[in-house]
Order: structure tokens, then sequence, then C-alpha cells
């Protein structure tokens, strides 16, 4: 069993770490660049979410790549900077950043669904489970053309396989967050079963 005492003396570094990540997770750059480029309020278009694929729904491919970028970028920023301090600070930091993508101060609360800043998280944590989301995200996309659909399918692969390699602690943390990613998916999840969802490059 951990020793109580350094228990204590770690969570208040802990907590630290989740709070860093959290804000820094909580920029919304994909509502930043789409005004900054003219194109209005993203949340106002198609699902109505601050993500890469709905900002990819104006039209702009360049800009819903750079969304993609800086999502993923600020997760593994968080998990490598609080890494500095310990491997556990920067699995802290890690879900602190998804958390903040998915629930924003500076917007109610109401962010993204997060797959991009999980995918950020994860190549910081364990790059093997990041091409595993690659390829399961690619092979469904390609096929479907359902973004949220690979998204799902993705979600799944990374804990198993996480699992299959023996990285308990990142496959713990990531069951966690992709329970959380279909959790924000419920809606796109309706959807999908009924025929409604949007496919990938549909205009919002």
């Amino acid at each position: 069993m951990p020793d109580p005492i350094s228990w204590q003396l770690a969570l208040p570094y802990l907590i630290a770490a989740l709070v860093f990540g959290y804000l820094l997770g909580s920029i919304p750059f994909g509502l930043i660049l789409t005004r900054a480029a003219g194109l209005g309020d993203v949340r106002k278009i198609g699902s109505g979410n601050i993500g890469a694929t709905n900002v990819l729904r104006t039209g702009n491919k360049g800009l819903a790549a750079l969304t993609l970028l800086l999502d993923a970028l600020k997760g593994s920023a968080a998990v490598l900077l609080a890494g500095l301090y310990g491997p556990d600070q920067a699995v802290v930091a890690g879900l602190g950043a998804f958390l903040g993508h998915l629930f924003p101060v500076w917007l109610g609360f109401r962010g993204g669904k997060g797959v991009a800043t999980y995918l950020g998280v994860l190549v910081a944590i364990a790059w093997q489970g990041a091409l595993a989301f690659a390829v399961a995200w690619l092979g469904v996309a390609l096929v479907t053309r359902y973004s949220s659909l690979a998204a799902l399918v993705a979600a799944v692969a990374v804990p198993v396989v996480l699992y299959l390699l023996n990285f308990v602690q990142a496959a713990e943390l990531f069951t966690l967050m992709s329970v959380i990613v279909f959790f924000k998916h419920r809606a796109n999840i309706g959807r999908l079963l009924n025929g409604t969802e949007t496919r990938i490059g549909a205009k919002g």
C-alpha cells in the first residue's frame, strides 16, 4: 500500500498538475481561430462543437487542420511539462487537459468532444497507443466517412492495446477517458443508429 504520508505530501502537486492541465486544455482554439479568420462563432454551425470536425464545416480545411493540431498539442504540452515533476503529475495533467477541453470554464463548461486532446495526451504518454488510435481512426473514417464512429472505435482500441503492452497506468487512464469520449458522443451515437449523422467534409 502507498505510504499515507507520502501520498499527503504528493497531493498538492497532483492537484496543481490537474489545475495546470485543465487551464491549458480549456483554451478553445477552434473558437479563437474561426473568429480570427472572420468566420464567426463556430458554435453556431453544424454540431455547435468547438473542435476540428466542426471547424471543417466552415469549408476551411487549413483552419480545421490547425485546430486539430493545437487541440492535440495542448494535451501533449500538459503531459510533458507536468512530467518534469514526475510521472504521476504527467498522467494527472493529461487528464486535466482532456477535461479542460471538454468543460472549459470560459465557455460555460461547454467545450468539444475531446478526441484531438485525447490523442495529444496519448502521444505524450504512450506513442504505441497513439499509433493504434491513428490506424483505427483512419481505417474507419476512410471506409465510412464518419468522424464520430472512427473516434469511438479508436477509443475502444486504445485501452485494449495499452493493456496488452502492459502499460497499466496508461491503460487505466485511457479507459476512463474513453468512457468519457463515449458519453460526449452520445448524440452522435443516436444519429449513427438512425442514419442522420453528418459525414466528414459535409457542411453544417
